[in-house]
């Protein structure tokens, strides 16, 4: 079924599940999955109350590009290297994070052209790779190292979503490995001064994490888990910006009352108190990680014999999970095809009605431990481009495409105006 889920992932599964129901087979790329379908089977299997199914076994398409990432850790083990990186979100850096990324957001931005259509993807994508450099590595903007250490993350992700899954010479696949290979050693360069000096980004607060009983990482854990992380921050963001670019220039109504919003800020520094006011854009974040989930669909293996839905489900089988095709249910959300923020206001709650309702940064132990991140990143972005410029679609809404890394068709073409 590899070519038909391809072609139309979202509209595949929706068709099977109208015939088959909420269980069924599909072979992708050699191997055989089983669909686990709807919000039940998201609670089921992800808050997998008797560790049943391993996130590592069902990622295995990662694992050649990242060895040991926190995505590719199972139970005990994620649970002890999970607790370490925790330390490297608290409160007090995530508010270094937010003035290192005020300051790069907004040079960032200003080099974008005015009155002209560029491709917003690609200049979103870009962004998000150049403040990796400076908020998490601490790395000049302009700097040459930044330039190649961003050029070697998009080789890897190029690499992870291939369907080659060997290195031959000048494949995705053999680019993805000699960018992993200088990162993991530029990364291993760093460490010692990291943690002699530390610093307020977030490859020093990795380099002396710890957890509430004093354990932190080896080298090759700092290695590995910066790694996947890096990745993982860039590219999910750029989707999510990009569904709300789109979004905004479609719907100018919502691109006013975000507007408005960020203007009630007045021209002071964007810190924590300014962004919890931003509840409109917050709406339209969660819509837009409704509509175009980064992670449409979560893989797992199951490790041991289990029942779901009256079928016997053997160990070793593959699985996977649809929270993309789930949070468009009709069952779920009024005129789920609609872009529609205020489903998520108060009054209405559309997404209270299940626990996994909306589920975009997955759940239960593996739930994104970036997700607040995410969010202040977004808002910053918004906070910064609506206080003077705003967006005009000259192409009308982008088709998308969702798999692997769901993306707009023809990269989006923006026009960004002086309000």
């Amino acid at each position: 079924h590899t070519l038909t889920i391809a072609k139309d992932s979202y509209g595949t599964q929706q068709d099977y599940m109208r015939r088959y129901g909420n269980v069924f087979k599909t072979k992708m790329l050699g191997v055989w999955r089983v669909n686990l379908c709807v919000q039940d089977a998201l609670e089921y299997v992800l808050l997998d109350k008797d560790k049943i199914f391993s996130s590592e076994g069902g990622w295995d398409a990662l694992r050649m590009i990242y060895p040991g990432g926190l995505i590719l850790q199972d139970f005990e083990h994620h649970r002890m290297n999970r607790r370490i990186m925790t330390s490297a979100f608290r409160a007090s850096a995530i508010r270094d994070y937010r003035r290192r990324m005020e300051v790069t957001m907004k040079d960032l931005i200003a080099a974008w052209p005015t009155d002209a259509p560029f491709c917003f993807y690609t200049a979103i994508k870009d962004l998000t790779l150049k403040q990796g450099g400076a908020v998490f590595m601490g790395l000049p903007l302009d700097d040459d190292l930044a330039r190649k250490i961003n050029r070697a993350i998009t080789d890897e992700i190029r690499a992870s979503v291939t369907l080659i899954r060997q290195p031959f010479p000048f494949t995705p696949m053999w680019y993805g490995f000699r960018g992993r290979d200088f990162l993991r050693e530029t990364f291993r360069g760093m460490i010692p001064e990291r943690r002699a000096q530390g610093g307020d980004d977030f490859f020093s607060q990795m380099c002396l994490a710890k957890d509430d009983d004093g354990q932190s990482w080896s080298e090759e854990d700092i290695l590995n888990q910066f790694n996947l992380l890096i990745m993982a921050a860039h590219d999910t963001t750029a989707t999510s910006l990009s569904v709300m670019m789109a979004a905004l220039g479609q719907h100018p109504v919502w691109q006013q009352r975000l507007a408005e919003e960020v203007a009630s800020l007045g021209n002071g520094p964007l810190d924590e108190d300014a962004l919890a006011k931003m509840q409109e854009t917050d709406k339209v974040f969660r819509e837009a990680l409704r509509l175009v989930p980064p992670v449409p669909f979560i893989p797992r293996m199951a490790t041991k014999d289990f029942e779901w839905e009256g079928y016997k489900i053997p160990a070793g089988t593959s699985i996977s999970l649809n929270p993309g095709v789930t949070m468009l249910s009709s069952q779920l959300y009024r005129d789920p095809l609609l872009f529609d923020p205020d489903r998520f206001a108060p009054e209405r709650a559309e997404d209270r009605s299940h626990r996994f309702a909306w589920a975009p940064f997955g759940g239960g132990a593996h739930k994104c431990i970036g997700m607040h991140f995410a969010t202040m990143q977004v808002k910053l972005f918004i906070a910064t481009l609506l206080r003077d410029q705003r967006v005009i679609l000259p192409n009308g809404p982008p088709e998308w495409q969702r798999m692997p890394i769901p993306k707009p068709k023809g990269g989006l073409p923006l026009i960004l105006r002086m309000a």
